[in-house]
Order: C-alpha cells, then structure tokens, then sequence
C-alpha cells in the first residue's frame, strides 16, 4: 500500500485522536494539527507514544484565520511532504437559544465549524488535483443533518459543511480527488462521558442501538473514506449515529 500524508485538524481532541490512531493503522503519516493555545500537545505526544504511535508530527494553527492556516499547511508539507489526505475535523460549539445568542458566538462556530474547511481546503485542494489523487474527509454532525434545539450556530455550521462537500465533490471528481462527509451521532469521548449522568443516560435512550459511538469507529470510517478502494465514493455523506437520525 501506497504511504499517505494526512492532515488531520483538531487532532488533539477525543475525536482527533481517534481519526488519527485509525489513519496511522492504515499505514498513513499523520500530520496531527491543534490549536496554539492548546496547551498539553507534549503530553498528547507522549500519550500516543505509549500507545505505540509514535511518528505524528504536530503543526499549530488557528483554523478560522486563514493566514495562520498557510503557515501551518506550510510547516506540514516541509515537515511531511504534500498532503494526499485531509481531514477537516476541528470544531467548537457556543450552545444558546437563538434569543439569546450572541453574535460573537455564532460568528465563532461559523468561523472554527464552517469557514475553516475553506481555509484548509484552499491550500491542499489543487494540489491534489494537480497530482491526480486527493482524499478530503470533512466532520459534520447528526445536528447538521437533523438540527438541535440550542445549536442554531453548530447546526448550520455542520449543515454547510455537507453542502460544501456535495458542491467541491462534483468540482473534483474528474481530477481524481474524493470529497466526503461523516455525520456522527454521540461519540464517547471524555468531553461527552463527562456530562452529567442524568444526562447522560437520556441521551443514550435516545439512541435506538442504546449506546455512544466509539471514537475509533468515527476514526475507522475516516481511513475507509481515505482508501484507495474508496475512489468510487465522492459527495457522499456517512451517517454514523446508531440510527438516531436517518437521512
């Protein structure tokens, strides 16, 4: 199997983490990008060490600012070579009732969840298409799909990404560059195990396999969409979501 680089945003999250682990065990070099002021990328790298992924390579930058994203795409490609895969996974949430939503909260969702796949995607897109393979993966959600109550700014952040998929799939399908879309349900990450369990257990019931996603079955279905039998399959948008939502 051919050696891909991969550049995965938000890589240091829950999430991150496991798109990452999946794409490495698929035999992909994993460019792991994260935020500047996150402040525990040493411990990150020394946890994935001891679980035996050694060979990521962290690149900082700020997803919604464009020229911090050129810089980091630039620090990747000299630290990795050109990127084949991308996966656009960073994202953040300001929940509030559209009453009482701020603007600065919903212009920091759009920005972080929607503008930054144009940010990244700009730097790597014509590339690929230059060189005649490319794989664009790009996290949405079930509330993009579905909308959520309190998440006005999250949902149609998550919404537009899988119409920005649908559009730049049909812009690059002959050029040999696959753009998809995954829609996760409730993921077991430490973010979600740690609401209230209460709160928990009310959203699990409202799951019909009455249970969390697994990070790395989000992750698993990243590598699949990054596969070189995947070539077929652009535009698409996997629900993965324990048939909480059927598109």
């Amino acid at each position: 199997m051919t050696q891909r680089i991969a550049l995965v945003t938000g890589a240091m999250g829950g999430l991150g983490t496991a798109i990452c682990q999946e794409l490495a065990k698929a035999g992909h070099k994993v460019v792991a990008a994260y935020h500047p002021q996150f402040d525990n990328k040493d411990e990150w790298l020394k946890e994935q060490e001891a679980a035996g992924f050694k060979d990521f390579i962290p690149v900082a930058g700020d997803v919604a600012d464009i020229a911090s994203v050129q810089a980091m795409v630039a620090d990747a490609e000299a630290k990795a070579g050109p990127i084949d895969i991308l996966v656009n996974n960073a994202g953040i949430t300001r929940d509030k009732m559209f009453a009482k939503m701020e603007r600065d909260q919903w212009d920091a969702v759009i920005a972080t969840n929607l503008t930054s796949l144009f940010n990244l995607t700009k730097q790597v897109s014509s590339k690929m298409a230059e060189r005649g393979w490319g794989r664009i993966i790009n996290i949405s959600s079930v509330n993009g799909v579905k909308g959520q109550m309190g998440q006005t700014n999250y949902s149609a952040a998550k919404a537009g990404v899988i119409g920005f998929t649908k559009a730049l799939a049909a812009e690059l399908a002959a050029k040999g560059v696959t753009v998809n879309a995954i829609a996760p349900g409730y993921v077991a990450t430490k973010m979600v195990m740690a609401i209230r369990e209460d709160v928990l257990k009310g959203i699990v019931d409202s799951v019909p396999m009455k249970r969390l996603a697994k990070p790395e079955e989000i992750g698993y279905a990243c590598a699949f969409l990054a596969n070189e039998l995947s070539g077929f399959t652009t535009g698409a948008t996997l629900n993965i979501n324990g048939g909480l939502y059927y598109q």
